[in-house]
């Protein structure tokens, strides 16, 4: 039973909590991400016109005005229904004119670009395979993917094990290596292994929480890479070769306590197939929990 019992087991790291990147106008993001994705804007946190919160399940895009950001790879989100997903981009489409705004129907997704080039993979988890850790999320982000140089997956792998004692593997994908690291039970940070130009780092950011938050700190303060300490949290961005000390990766992340503040806040996820014309009570929102 140990061995059968070793698969329950989770790392250091519980919730990849979210994703932050810049966008210059909030009335196009409004447009892509509440009417176009179907996603529901925090009615409680950054209400103004400066920033937005976009919750989906447990997890959240931030979205403060600036310029623009771009994410180097893309993000899994289970959103349900993928033609109900269509349907909202085609009536948005005429709104995103003259943007990076896109869509395209894989076999078991819809890959949308958003206004600004930011990847996004919108998975309905019943035709998802049983065997990955979002299939059984109705609502939620299931993973970030990251573009990185060749040669350095199985280095990030070391780094999340040396680091956050988490769960890591290196999968061959398509010939080229992807470095998998779990996130609690449900989530995870892909590294995949690209020929292709990786464009320069431009400041975006992630949040996780972790459950032992001094260990990885000595850690990284070991790297000499920790910085921005507060009351539960700091950061990190340069993801290191442990053996070498030389970086690999630049991905600012936000790195949470159990004790923070907003860890396990209930989040409002609304229904989007929901309207006045058809409206069905009890039906205005959506579980996001897993």
């Amino acid at each position: 039973m140990e061995h059968i019992y070793a698969d329950d087991d989770t790392g250091n790291l519980i919730l990849l909590e979210h994703v932050n990147l810049r966008v210059p106008d909030q009335l196009l993001a409004t447009t892509f991400y509440v009417s176009g994705l179907g996603l529901t804007r925090d009615p409680f946190m950054m209400t103004g016109v400066g920033n937005m919160w976009i919750n989906i399940g447990r997890s959240q895009i931030h979205l403060p005005t600036g310029t623009a950001q771009r994410l180097r790879g893309s993000v899994g989100l289970v959103v349900g229904e993928l033609d109900a997903l269509v349907t909202r981009l085609q009536a948005v489409a005429p709104l995103l004119g003259n943007t990076q705004f896109g869509w395209a129907e894989r076999a078991d997704y819809v890959e949308v670009t958003c206004p600004w080039g930011n990847r996004y993979h919108c998975l309905d988890p019943r035709r998802r395979p049983a065997s990955v850790p979002w299939s059984t999320i109705d609502l939620g982000m299931a993973f970030v993917k990251l573009d990185v140089p060749l040669g350095s997956a199985a280095q990030i792998a070391d780094f999340y094990r040396d680091v956050f004692s988490t769960p890591v593997e290196v999968k061959d994908e398509d010939g080229e290596q992807c470095a998998v690291i779990d996130v609690g039970t449900h989530q995870q940070l892909l590294y995949a292994e690209t020929p292709e130009t990786i464009p320069e780092y431009d400041g975006h950011h992630i949040a996780i929480y972790t459950a032992r938050f001094s260990e990885p700190y000595a850690r990284l303060v070991g790297h000499g890479v920790a910085y921005g300490e507060e009351p539960h949290q700091y950061r990190f961005a340069n993801i290191l070769n442990p053996a070498s000390g030389a970086r690999c990766f630049e991905l600012e992340h936000e790195v949470r306590s159990l004790h923070h503040p907003l860890y396990a806040r209930p989040l409002i996820n609304r229904n989007p197939q929901q309207t006045q014309r058809h409206y069905q009570p009890g039906a205005d929102s959506r579980s996001g929990t897993f």
